[in-house]
């Protein structure tokens, strides 16, 4: 224990410094945040989809949930039911075995349905492309109306997506 103890004492902290608080998005977090309460004037429920990524992007889209980001604040949540959603918000490309489960999740979707496809693999394939094993794009399967290209996003452009495919639902003619 105390060559544990002195090994640390020698070596000090090792670690990165924590990143500095980016004050310059704050007002684009808040305007953000005003045009998605002017334009739904209610709740948004969100269902999440890993159709077969590495978790980055879901990385960035917990961090939606954090108090800088306060997604919930906005009265839009994650549910665990697409039956209960507003809008799919699908990362990874899609695996095979997932392009079943993902139509059938956008079918179970309520109208008017949203689809986001969070990073780089949901919008092109990303490094995986087509294959045996991937049916690349989120596009390949379900309409998609707002894409988040990155690998990962950043939280902000994901919220700037869900804002844009928002957007686009209230100027349909159809829109309800």
């Amino acid at each position: 224990m105390w060559r544990i103890l002195k090994q640390i004492a020698r070596t000090g902290i090792v670690t990165e410094p924590a990143p500095l608080w980016a004050e310059a998005d704050a007002p684009a977090i808040a305007r953000i945040h005003q045009d998605i309460l002017d334009i739904l004037g209610q709740a948004l429920t969100i269902r999440q989809v890993d159709a077969g990524s590495c978790n980055g992007c879901e990385l960035e889209i917990h961090a939606l949930n954090n108090p800088y980001y306060n997604l919930e604040g906005l009265g839009i949540k994650f549910v665990a039911s697409p039956r209960h959603a507003d809008m799919l918000l699908v990362t990874g490309p899609v695996s095979r075995h997932m392009e079943e489960a993902l139509r059938r999740t956008f079918e179970a979707t309520p109208e008017p349905k949203l689809v986001v496809a969070v990073g780089d693999c949901g919008c092109t394939g990303g490094i995986f492309g087509e294959s045996y094993a991937s049916c690349g794009r989120v596009a390949n399967v379900i309409p998609v109306d707002a894409v988040v290209p990155g690998c990962p996003p950043p939280p902000i452009e994901i919220l700037r997506a869900i804002l844009g495919a928002v957007r686009r639902r209230q100027a349909r003619p159809n829109a309800a």
